[in-house]
């Protein structure tokens, strides 16, 4: 038997004839529309990232005390203040609800899973995930070592990814080091930078230190990776430097959580 060699016109036309009523256009190149996206409530981070996109997976890394707590409960408050549902998936069991509703999370529409261990928590939020009907879902790993989460195949953040895909979730995972890689539309490398004490005032000599309360702290957050906007190319024979376009600094407060900069403040650099 003999095949005589397709030309390109008429394996367009069989491919296009095989498809007809189920794919409109094959051979045409559709662009994605960007997702939607909803405020974090901190202005610096806002617009910095545009805020936290809807249907994909949004990573918020940093060591210790680097401010990615403040952060989610601040997307919390907004979510839940905007009468949404939302699922945090706590690892190991260190939510503060005292905390998260002193920050304005109405905790009547939020759904707290208590975990102990990693195992149990990406079981957990398998489940809310394709179970679907929330704003936003969150997985808080940053009490975990960076070496247990390690451990999570890549394959699993491509299954989570896909979960909410098509969907008005947002989705949120917290951790001390970045572990979804490109799965991630959206990462922010959090950081520390300065902590302000409030000494008390007093003249009399004491024998033991004074007790002091926390005032403020000083964050800088720095955007990774982003589908929604492009980063300017890193030379290796040029320095990094702090004050770039794709890094912010807020502030958080003792009384505010979402208090940003002063524009005019010599602390504010963007």
């Amino acid at each position: 038997m003999c095949f005589l060699p397709w030309s390109a016109s008429s394996l367009r036309l069989h491919v296009e004839s095989a498809l007809a009523g189920r794919v409109g256009s094959p051979f045409r190149f559709r662009e994605a529309a960007p997702p939607a996206v909803v405020p974090t409530g901190i202005s610096a981070l806002d617009e910095l990232t545009g805020g936290l996109p809807r249907g994909c997976l949004t990573e918020i890394y940093g060591p210790p005390c680097s401010g990615k707590t403040s952060i989610l409960r601040s997307a919390l408050a907004a979510r839940t203040q905007s009468v949404e549902a939302c699922a945090l998936v706590d690892a190991q069991d260190s939510f503060d609800p005292a905390g998260a509703h002193y920050a304005g999370v109405e905790l009547s529409r939020l759904l707290w899973v208590r975990c102990q261990g990693v195992d149990l928590a990406l079981r957990s939020l398998d489940l809310l995930l394709h179970g679907g009907g929330f704003g936003l879902v969150a997985l808080d790993l940053g009490d975990v070592p960076p070496k247990l989460v390690r451990q999570v195949q890549l394959n699993v953040w491509f299954r989570m990814r896909r979960a909410v895909e098509d969907t008005s979730t947002v989705f949120v995972v917290l951790a001390q080091e970045t572990n979804a890689k490109s799965c991630a539309s959206l990462v922010l490398r959090i950081e520390k930078e300065t902590i302000e004490w409030s000494l008390p005032k007093t003249s009399a000599r004491v024998e033991h230190t004074p007790g002091c309360l926390v005032n403020g702290s000083i964050h800088s957050a720095e955007m990774v990776r982003s589908f929604l906007r492009h980063k300017k190319p890193l030379f290796i024979d040029r320095p990094k430097t702090l004050d770039s376009a794709d890094s912010a600094h807020f502030q958080l407060s003792s009384g505010n959580t979402n208090e940003d900069f002063d524009p005019g403040s010599p602390n504010e650099r963007r």
